[in-house]
């Protein structure tokens, strides 16, 4: 049994992958009534770690955190060598009082902010819905463990 996530309030058809590159892997749990009598809860999150949903949700992360924050990093220690070794090309005025560092590090501002919005559409739109997705089946393979480990210890 599927329950409603009360945090998510955007249908599932609003997410998901947007290019058109491939939907969303799945983990199958569909054909247990119930968790495995045999397997603990190690064994389940080593079940889903190896899983192609898992992998997936990794893989889509790496490939915009990498990029992004090796970009990030490049932009601020350009920033950081240019006020060091370029002095006078710092110094120059762009408008009145506000020189090319002013002007540098408003946009050192600016690309966090505008990282922190790529970050978070990136994750709502590619990310969010297959780890959620991820996380309830994990809960309904380990939710019978929790009511078995009770019972055996007379509760």
């Amino acid at each position: 049994m599927r329950l409603d996530d009360p945090w998510d309030d955007v249908p599932a058809s609003d997410r998901g992958d947007q290019d058109g590159a491939g939907g969303v892997a799945v983990l199958d749990v569909s054909g247990a009534a119930g968790p495995d009598p045999e397997l603990s809860a190690a064994d389940i999150y080593r079940e889903v770690h190896r899983s192609a949903a898992f992998r997936e949700v990794r893989r889509r992360y790496r490939r915009f955190v990498g990029p992004a924050a090796l970009a990030f990093l490049l932009w601020y220690l350009a920033y950081v060598v240019a006020a060091t070794t370029a002095p006078g090309l710092m110094a120059r005025p762009v408008a009145g009082a506000v020189n090319v560092a002013m002007v540098a590090g408003l946009g050192q501002f600016l690309t966090t902010f505008l990282l922190t919005w790529a970050y978070a559409r990136h994750a709502r739109l590619r990310r969010d819905r297959a780890a959620l997705d991820l996380r309830w089946d994990t809960q309904e393979m380990t939710r019978g463990l929790g009511r078995r480990t009770a019972r055996g210890l007379g509760r």
